[in-house]
């Protein structure tokens, strides 16, 4: 099948079809010490895929696994053992997005989201991943589609070699989303938060590790559940080579995570109003000192892959899967699982599954297992999408521009980026840091991000153009989504559903 152009248009997404080969890598974020077992989704004969019973909440094939007990040095070598050669880098893009029915924009219910798993599994040749008798995703080699705790579609792309690939994979994904989603009424929308619905009225989907997950941050009052259930984001997952470049790269993308959110800002609506903030995903963002936040630690001279480890033991856990079962472990110490001693499950001691599945439950800024993880960007339109990775890869994959970007930061204390931090979702690019207003900043890390792409010779720096649009005038989509909202529409939020709709 041909690749897909998708332009952002006034209204919807148009799709058409351009004469262009879908190239698929087959990269992999592990090394060969801890790569995965097959247990299932090989294809059958007769050209059917084969359905893959969910193995673990965050990962569908356990990871080879030591039979000694594990110590808190194997679980440094694990996060080590990610490094890789430079010509190994690949970039990973995952984005989620709003179902809605196009006649009442009601959230679509899991029923219909099951209709839909189901059909673009039989129509495009997806393998399904089910937890008991619900389809709660589905697989197609190295992509994943999952339905996350509110009920929004993600979508967990390869890992990739160029960001040509990247955003062809994002526009054959959104084609067969659309396809089946056409014949059922449903549309899709590109915002960082459900704009018009309460948390009331969002689907909650069957999947156990959202309610033992949902449980644990309901203790942090509603921004930890909206995040869970009414957020939408774009993630950038990344390589490194070494442990001293994972920290350069790990101090400059939580120091400029707040731009990145001020540059994709794209939620300013809660409950069919204003929210008072460009990015309401952002805002909540922040709400458990331990699971949350900008890790100061990072900026340490000590910092490390054990020191990683060290916050990562003593976040408290929230579950352990056994036998095709969760068991709710929270508010538990992953330090006392290691010695045997997890009140859970007393005598058992951990996997390296149940390592990285305990990864999954921390939402720093940015998140570091055998690759790192970059989480600060609202969904949006398609060339927005495109240019989360376009931007990071730039900024992030070049040691020229990596290296200005920890120059830059180098006097920024950890309390400048909390400050950006708790800014920057209501300010935006006009947040200032150390007498300078984010978008001078930006204007300096965009030029960075444009000659680090260009230093590859891929013709890439064409995805940064709407970030280009964004510095030079200073309107995020946010602003823009606003200043129609008080004209244009009247104050009446159901005309962004048709605004922002793919």
């Amino acid at each position: 099948m041909g690749s897909l152009n998708l332009k952002w248009a006034s209204g919807c997404l148009a799709l058409w079809k351009v004469d262009s080969s879908k190239a698929t890598l087959r990269g992999s974020y592990g090394n060969d010490q801890f790569k995965r077992k097959e247990k299932g989704g090989a294809r059958c004969k007769g050209g059917q895929r084969s359905v893959i019973v969910a193995t673990g909440p965050a990962i569908d094939h356990a990871p080879a696994i030591s039979r000694e007990p594990l110590t808190k040095d194997h679980l440094i070598h694990y996060m080590a053992s990610g490094c890789k050669p430079k010509q190994n880098w690949r970039i990973g893009t995952e984005h989620e997005k709003f179902g809605f029915e196009r006649k009442t924009l009601r959230s679509i219910n899991y029923e219909q989201l099951s209709d839909l798993l189901n059909g673009i599994a039989e129509r495009f040749d997806w393998e399904k991943i089910m937890e008991g008798e619900n389809i709660i995703g589905l697989k197609n080699d190295k992509q994943n589609i999952s339905l996350e705790g509110g009920g929004q579609l993600e979508l967990s792309g390869a890992p990739l070699k160029t960001l040509h690939q990247t955003c062809d994979e994002i526009n054959s994904h959104l084609y067969q989303a659309k396809t089946v989603a056409d014949e059922m009424g449903i549309d899709f929308m590109g915002l960082g938060y459900q704009p018009k619905w309460r948390l009331e009225d969002i689907v909650r989907v069957p999947k156990e590790r959202y309610n033992i997950l949902q449980n644990q941050l309901c203790k942090f009052g509603s921004p930890g559940v909206e995040i869970l259930i009414m957020a939408c984001s774009v993630q950038v997952n990344l390589d490194f080579s070494s442990e001293a470049d994972m920290i350069k790269k790990m101090r400059a993308g939580i120091a400029l995570q707040p731009l990145a959110a001020a540059l994709f800002a794209n939620s300013p609506f809660k409950e069919g109003v204003p929210s008072s903030y460009l990015t309401t995903r952002g805002h909540i963002g922040d709400f458990d000192k331990h699971r949350t936040g900008i890790l100061p630690f990072v900026f340490y001279d000590n910092f490390g892959f054990e020191q990683y480890v060290d916050y990562a033991l003593d976040v408290p856990m929230v579950f352990v899967y056994r036998e095709n079962k969760y068991i709710d472990c929270r508010d538990m110490s992953f330090r006392d699982f290691i010695a045997g001693k997890l009140p859970a499950i007393p005598g058992e001691v951990p996997t390296l599954a149940d390592w990285e599945n305990h990864l999954t439950t921390i939402f720093p800024e940015v998140r570091l297992k055998r690759y790192m993880e970059m989480r600060g960007a609202d969904n949006g339109p398609l060339d927005m999408i495109c240019a989360v990775p376009a931007f990071w890869v730039g900024l992030l994959y070049d040691e020229v521009s990596l290296q200005n970007a920890v120059d830059m930061i180098a006097d920024w204390t950890p309390e400048d980026i909390q400050n950006l931090r708790d800014m920057a979702p209501i300010t935006g690019l006009r947040t200032q840091v150390r007498g300078r207003l984010l978008r001078h900043i930006a204007e300096d890390v965009l030029k960075w991000a444009k000659e680090g792409l260009d230093r590859r010779c891929l013709s890439e720096s064409v995805f940064l153009d709407p970030l280009k649009e964004v510095v030079e005038t200073g309107l995020t989509q946010a602003d823009k989504l606003l200043e129609l909202y008080h004209n244009k529409w009247e104050n009446n939020i159901d005309h962004v559903f048709r605004e922002c709709c793919y």
